[in-house]
């Protein structure tokens, strides 16, 4: 069976190892060009990986790009595999699979459909995860549903890499036996059932700016959900230098602090004691960036 593995992500290099690891190598690699590895926060490179398991490589920004689509045609392949790429896929590649072409979505489709699914899950609440290999068509995650892993996850306390890590792991296990299937020729396909689906929204790394008049659990939450290996929630300082929270959690002596949301209540032990809009504080616990925490300082009036 002719494969062609597309992707440019922690998550694709993953997927690729678990094939590779296990004899299962794809005829072609695509994968972005290092100059445009900023595009993803999570960038990874396929390059090494095709080296070493002497499999040829084509570097293209583009899904639609002319190159790609000879290199393609060349190979007549019989299946694609799309694992981290974000750009959509053209009718004309659709097309050229003799199988089809398979996609990972790493949430249990048909809900949480759409873009930057491991942080919603997390800001929404949702209480089961997932990791779902389907047929890409011209809908958004839309296709039948070749593999699928289902597991429990605590929205009050998991963390993004966490969440991401679990997908990405139950993928990498599903790939290689599907595969055997899929050359066996086997083709599973279950339909979704759109009836259940949800949508997901693009978010933009100015989405994770903390705002401070929001109640504390919040805002905690949302540092996990858009933590690493994704840009993270930022704040400002009053001389308007920008800070990126990694970690933090609800400070235990509710109602103890009186002051203003985004004011410093106290700094001890390596710990920012920030007051939040319901009364309640954040213990910020680790961040990166110049900017000085000052006590009784106010975040996010720099912006």
């Amino acid at each position: 069976m002719r494969a062609v593995f597309i992707g440019a992500v922690e998550g694709s290099a993953i997927g690729l190892l678990a094939l590779c690891d296990d004899g299962l190598e794809p005829d072609l690699v695509v994968t972005l060009p290092l100059e445009k590895s900023a595009a993803h926060s999570d960038f990874a490179d396929l390059g090494p990986i095709a080296q070493a398991h002497g499999i040829a490589l084509h570097r293209t920004a583009r899904s639609d790009d002319p190159a790609l689509m000879q290199a393609l045609a060349d190979l007549r392949p019989d299946l694609i595999l799309i694992i981290g790429w974000s750009q959509l896929v053209g009718p004309e590649m659709l097309a050229l699979p003799r199988i089809g072409v398979l996609g990972f979505h790493p949430a249990p489709l048909p809900r949480m459909r759409g873009r930057a699914v491991i942080p919603w899950q997390i800001l929404t609440g949702q209480r089961q995860g997932g990791a779902t290999l389907f047929w890409i068509g011209e809908g958004v995650d839309d296709g039948p549903i070749a593999a699928q892993a289902l597991f429990d996850i605590d929205p009050d306390t998991i963390t993004a890499r966490q969440l991401y890590d679990r997908a990405v792991s139950e993928m990498a296990g599903l790939l290689p036996p599907l595969l055997r299937q899929l050359d066996a020729g086997e083709v599973p396909a279950t339909p979704q059932d759109h009836a259940q689906a949800s949508l997901c929204a693009r978010r933009r790394p100015e989405d994770g700016r903390i705002d401070w008049t929001r109640p504390a659990a919040e805002i905690e939450r949302l540092i996990r959900a858009v933590g690493p290996p994704y840009p993270g929630a930022t704040t400002a300082t009053m001389h308007g230098d920008v800070v990126t929270i990694t970690h933090a959690r609800l400070h235990p002596r509710d109602g103890y602090f009186i002051g203003m949301p985004g004011q410093v209540q106290e700094i001890c032990c390596g710990c920012v004691t920030v007051m939040c809009g319901d009364g309640q504080c954040l213990d910020l616990l680790a961040w990166q960036g110049a900017g000085s925490l000052a006590r009784h300082s106010l975040l996010g009036r720099g912006t």
